[in-house]
C-alpha cells in the first residue's frame, strides 16, 4: 500500500478543522468550506447509496445547509433550545480515491452531545468527497453513515 502522507495529512487537518469549527458553533465558516453543489447527507438506511430516491435524515443542498444554520442561530426551533454542547473526535483516516480534482475520504466520528442534563453519543462512519478549487479544499459531498441510524434516534439539534 502507498500512502500519500502530504496528502492524508493535508485532508485529515481539513476535517479536524471542519469538526472544530463546528464544535464551537463556527457555522458560517463551516458553511464557506463547501462547494455550491455540495451535498450533506446522513441516510437513515446505511446499505443504500441510492440517497436521491431514499428517505434521508438529511440531504441538503445549499440553500438547506443555510437554512439548517439559521435554525441554529437563532433558537427559535424548540430543538435547538437549549443549545447542545458537542465535542467531536476524528480518527481512522483514510484516502480512498484521488484523481480527476476529487478525493475521497473515510474517517470514523465519535461524537459526544450534553443537552437537557443528558450525555449521548453518537458513533459514524463518514465519507468525505472533496475538491479543489483556488481557495484549496471544498466539501462536495459529505455521508454520515451513523452506526445506528436504523435505530430510534432522538432529535439531533446541531449538525453531524
Amino acid at each position: 500500500m502507498n500512502i500519500n502522507l502530504n496528502l492524508l495529512n493535508e485532508v485529515t487537518a481539513f476535517i479536524w478543522a471542519e469538526a472544530d469549527m463546528l464544535d464551537h458553533s463556527e457555522y458560517n465558516e463551516w458553511l464557506d468550506l463547501w462547494n455550491e453543489q455540495g451535498k450533506y447527507i446522513i441516510p437513515i438506511d446505511p446499505k443504500l447509496t441510492d440517497y436521491e430516491n431514499h428517505l434521508n435524515y438529511a440531504y441538503d443542498d445549499h440553500h438547506m445547509r443555510k437554512l439548517r444554520v439559521e435554525r441554529l442561530q437563532n433558537g427559535e426551533a424548540i430543538s435547538t433550545a437549549p443549545k447542545a454542547n458537542t465535542v467531536r473526535s476524528i480518527s481512522r483516516v483514510r484516502v480512498i480515491q484521488d484523481q480527476d480534482n476529487e478525493i475521497v475520504l473515510r474517517c470514523a466520528q465519535n461524537l459526544r452531545e450534553f443537552r437537557k442534563e443528558n450525555l449521548k453519543h453518537y458513533t459514524a462512519d463518514v465519507t468525505y468527497h472533496l475538491v479543489r478549487d483556488q481557495d484549496g479544499l471544498k466539501i462536495n459531498r459529505k455521508i454520515i453513515n451513523l452506526v445506528n441510524s436504523t435505530d430510534t434516534l432522538a432529535g439531533i439539534s446541531y449538525i453531524l
